[in-house]
């Protein structure tokens, strides 16, 4: 939908002494990110090389990266974005999306009404789950909401907005 590179995972913290990474994963686990090589940080720009990734069994992975060869250096990166170029990834066939292009969509129900803003998409093991934002926000209550991203739910979207069944939105 754009050039917007795509956020991979973030350096959690340092795990061991020899230099390797904690890593929270935003896509499809170690074997989406053992595809790539080299990742670009986020906020600086720096090339972060891959040279060998696991699972944590937790939900993450522990990373070693060849610009990394001690525990300070790997405690100075908490916080740093990995993203990979979006020409790195396969096009996309009907229906399918990549997280990081839901993520800032407007949301308007069936009836035409806004409802607010994506600020997340989770997986819980079902399906993709969107968290949407309420716009305005309520001055008391909950300020997001969660819609799962299945046919039921979702009607349509493009890259301006996304169209739910009023039924899901929350009042």
């Amino acid at each position: 939908m754009d050039d917007t590179p795509i956020e991979l995972a973030a350096v959690t913290g340092a795990h061991g002494i020899h230099g390797e990474v904690r890593l929270k994963l935003f896509g499809e686990g170690v074997d989406a990110l053992s595809q790539h090589k080299s990742f670009a940080a986020r906020d600086t720009g720096a090339t972060l090389t891959l040279k060998t990734i696991r699972s944590d069994n937790k939900g993450g992975a522990v990373a070693r990266l060849a610009e990394v060869s001690n525990r300070t250096e790997a405690e100075r990166l908490r916080g740093t974005v990995l993203t990979v170029a979006r020409e790195a990834f396969p096009a996309l066939e009907e229906g399918e999306y990549y997280h990081a292009d839901l993520i800032g969509l407007a949301v308007v129900t069936d009836a035409g009404e806004t409802v607010g803003t994506i600020t997340a998409v989770q997986n819980y093991g079902a399906t993709d789950i969107l968290e949407i934002e309420k716009d305005p926000a309520p001055a008391k209550g909950m300020a997001t909401f969660m819609v799962p991203m299945t046919g039921q739910a979702v009607v349509e979207w493009d890259a301006q907005r996304l169209v739910i069944v009023a039924d899901f939105a929350e009042d």
